[in-house]
């Protein structure tokens, strides 16, 4: 692990977010890249308000960062996270979208010599992956894109193969796009399996490698007002998470933050893994 120093983990909406600076997360993800021992994987996973309404106390996977047998690295992935964090904690945290991470994270995979994966996205993504990762990182080795349809990904045994599969293939870094809270169950459950020493739950975020999707203008995001600019663009699908979930969850991050990290439920943890149970949209 990294020497430097650590992120802070706090309590936004009943669930753990660790507060990083930028070159802090990607030093621990490229410190695990690089690590020489046998270590668990070190398993990444973004933070809106989305993800605050699937994983917080009472919500459908409330208390599974807490039961975890791995160590999470939970970056703020919205602005109404920012801006809470900031204010509790009196300081200024950037937000750091898998989006965005993403490229960095590839970059240094790609300077080390850390062999990369995709599971996630149709057929199709692989090999336009493939194309837009060698046009900018020419020293990037890509070993596989897997596309599992749903049904695979709901079985037990079928997940446990493809987890072999992607070992076989021997990624170090494995960037996950399966929509929450499915990735980071999926993760939960066979990232020992697959043998890799980073896991990335960053949702749809090879597409914006590729160019299927694209970020808000910088102006938008200085004024953290994308997202309107994306339900502007998506409107049938993000309706409901902006315009009727996510009240509900910005009220609950108001009234249930606080700088000490959640304690851990006192729910069992499940024995039998159903990879991810009912999938959600997005990133």
């Amino acid at each position: 692990m990294s020497s430097g120093p650590t992120p802070r983990r706090i309590n936004l909406g009943g669930v753990a977010v660790d507060l990083a600076q930028h070159h802090v997360a990607l030093d621990l993800i490229g410190d695990r890249l690089r690590a020489d021992s046998i270590e668990p994987a070190l398993l990444v996973a973004s933070a809106n308000l989305q993800h605050l309404g699937v994983f917080r106390p009472g919500g459908p996977e409330g208390g599974f960062f807490e039961r975890s047998d791995h160590s999470w690295l939970v970056l703020l992935d919205g602005a109404p996270l920012v801006r809470r964090a900031d204010r509790l904690t009196g300081g200024s945290w950037p937000l750091l979208a898998g989006s965005d991470l993403l490229a960095d994270v590839l970059a240094t995979a790609a300077d080390m010599g850390a062999p990369v994966g995709f599971l996630g996205g149709d057929a199709a993504l692989g090999p336009r992956l493939r194309a837009a990762c060698a046009e900018r990182w020419t020293a990037l080795t890509i070993v596989g894109h897997w596309a599992p349809s749903r049904a695979q990904l709901d079985d037990a045994s079928q997940s446990q193969a493809l987890a072999a599969t992607i070992r076989a293939a021997g990624p170090a870094l494995l960037v996950v796009g399966l929509g929450k809270p499915r990735q980071e169950h999926w993760l939960e459950h066979f990232a020992d399996t697959t043998g890799i020493r980073v896991g990335l739950a960053f949702g749809a975020s090879a597409e914006f490698i590729v160019g299927e999707q694209a970020r808000a203008p910088e102006w938008v995001r200085r004024a953290r007002a994308e997202w309107l600019w994306r339900l502007t663009r998506d409107p049938k699908r993000l309706a409901r998470r902006y315009l009727v979930e996510g009240p509900g969850e910005w009220w609950r991050l108001q009234r249930d933050s606080s700088t000490e990290p959640p304690r851990s439920p006192n729910t069992p943890k499940a024995d039998t893994p159903n990879a991810g149970g009912p999938k959600a949209d997005g990133p």
